[in-house]
């Protein structure tokens, strides 16, 4: 062993003296070669513990990389919207609670009444200026004056936004912002004229439920608020609140066939005093809105889609006044009251959806009852669902 340390050492430092030694160069050619085995062996044991940790290895089944928690709990629970199609019809409130932004515009013509249970307006101005004896007298009549309009054109312009959060698609939530222009007539010596108006209208907000969404129906509960934010005395708002709660309505009957509907109640709150203003009647009265449509789908490619669409509505009135001076009405034939007032507007439109997101409508209404809040309305809407 000594012998082995010592011939190292004299290889390191250099030693030819020791190498070139007749006694020792066998000693020294026998260690040399212990040493070089001992490497050999020593190299063959790396690589074949090498090559046995890399066959075990190889061994072992690969480990596949598990979600983070909060990864596998959104794969365990699917989120989805309601899996019923957007609204086809133009009018009827749509059931299905969705993320989509609107923009829609009306032109309605020869409205006969825009005063009619405070539902368009508010309540004539023209009640200001009557006599302070007269029991028709209302200093807080909130319509617009002097004189009373009769067979009004009006256009309007909404902006509604509604939103459906993902992890809850059966709600949704939405807000309409619209704008009013009109343009009156008037009946002749009742007073004088009022010139055309423009601006923001009442804006409306509410909530949407589905409380029944399967493949192919929606039955969905709204409530929608109306806010006094449009200017009364100019034609463009009624003065009050109100509130309409809904029931709403998607089926789809085939492949092609789409029926829709609604029963909604229009309720006002705090409307004007009615005729007479000593009673406990208000000129705003609560309405009945029912409707039902069908859509039939008349093409479908890849990029587009057309539904012609047919629709009823109908507004049952419960109550309210309408200004008229000729009769009947309860003093003078200023007033007549609308408790049992039906109207109802067929509608006939079109809606071509595009890519599946966008839609445009185009529509046409008009009043098959005698009594109308217009004659006729012209609607085109564009909707962009997400």
């Amino acid at each position: 062993m000594k012998l082995q340390i010592f011939v190292a050492a004299a290889l390191l430092a250099g030693m030819p003296l020791v190498a070139q030694s007749p006694a020792l160069r066998p000693l020294l050619a026998a260690e040399t070669v212990s040493v070089s085995t001992t490497n050999v062996s020593n190299r063959t044991d790396e690589r074949s513990a090498k090559s046995t940790s890399e066959d075990a290895a190889d061994a072992i089944p690969q480990q596949v990389p598990q979600p983070t928690t909060r990864a596998a709990n959104t794969a365990r629970t699917e989120i989805k919207r309601p899996k019923s199609e957007g609204s086809m019809v133009g009018y009827i409130d749509d059931a299905v609670p969705s993320t989509e932004l609107r923009i829609r515009f009306d032109g309605g013509f020869n409205d006969p009444y825009p005063d009619r249970a405070e539902f368009f307006y508010g309540k004539c101005g023209c009640y200001r200026s009557l006599p302070t004896n007269s029991p028709a007298y209302d200093p807080k009549a909130p319509g617009p004056a002097p004189g009373v309009a009769r067979n009004l054109n009006f256009q309007q312009l909404y902006l509604y936004g509604e939103y459906s959060p993902l992890r809850l698609p059966r709600f949704s939530a939405f807000f309409e912002l619209p704008f009013r222009w009109i343009q009156p007539k008037f009946v002749e010596n009742s007073g004088g004229t009022f010139p055309d108006h423009g601006g923001i209208s009442d804006v409306s907000l509410g909530l949407k439920f589905a409380v029944l969404d399967t493949e192919r129906s929606t039955v969905s509960l709204q409530m929608k608020a109306f806010l006094p934010s449009g200017d009364a005395s100019r034609g463009l708002g009624t003065a009050h609140s109100s509130v309409q709660p809904g029931l709403l309505l998607y089926h789809s009957l085939s492949s092609r066939w789409k029926l829709e509907g609604q029963l909604q109640g229009w309720i006002p709150v705090n409307g004007s005093r009615g005729v007479p203003t000593v009673g406990s009647s208000s000129f705003a009265g609560s309405i009945l809105i029912y409707g039902l449509g069908v859509s039939n789908e008349i093409y479908h490619n890849s990029t587009i889609r057309l539904d012609p669409v047919v629709e009823f509505v109908g507004w049952h009135l419960l109550g309210g006044f309408q200004t008229q001076l000729e009769p009947p009405g309860p003093v003078g034939g200023a007033a007549a009251p609308q408790d049992g007032t039906n109207i109802v507007n067929a509608k006939f439109g079109l809606r071509t959806t595009i890519h599946d997101h966008s839609s445009v409508y185009v529509g046409y209404g008009r009043a098959v009852t005698d009594a109308a809040w217009y004659k006729n309305l012209l609607r085109v809407e564009y909707r962009y669902v997400f």
